[in-house]
């Protein structure tokens, strides 16, 4: 446990970041998740509407530092490859 004054705060704000962290990375890989079920299923006018949700979701993860940026780019690059296909 920490003793000092500023390490307690340092470890009340890893906790907060921890939490903000796992949401925007769930928000993501669920978003990116649902988009390639809806995109196999031929749904393709709905996987369209997830398409910008997923982008969000990947962008606000990149630009908070949970993933890099190279990975966000993989990441849009893959999901936009379901539709190339089709």
């Amino acid at each position: 446990m920490p003793i000092t004054q500023s390490a307690k705060k340092a470890l009340r704000q890893s906790i907060r970041r921890k939490a903000r962290n796992l949401n925007r990375s769930n928000a993501y890989k669920l978003a990116v998740k649902e988009l390639k079920a809806i995109a196999s299923s031929g749904k393709v006018k709905e996987a369209q509407a997830l398409l910008a949700k997923a982008y969000k979701a990947i962008d606000k993860a990149a630009k908070t530092g949970v993933i890099k940026k190279n990975k966000a780019s993989r990441l849009k690059s893959g999901v936009a490859r379901l539709f190339a296909k089709k």
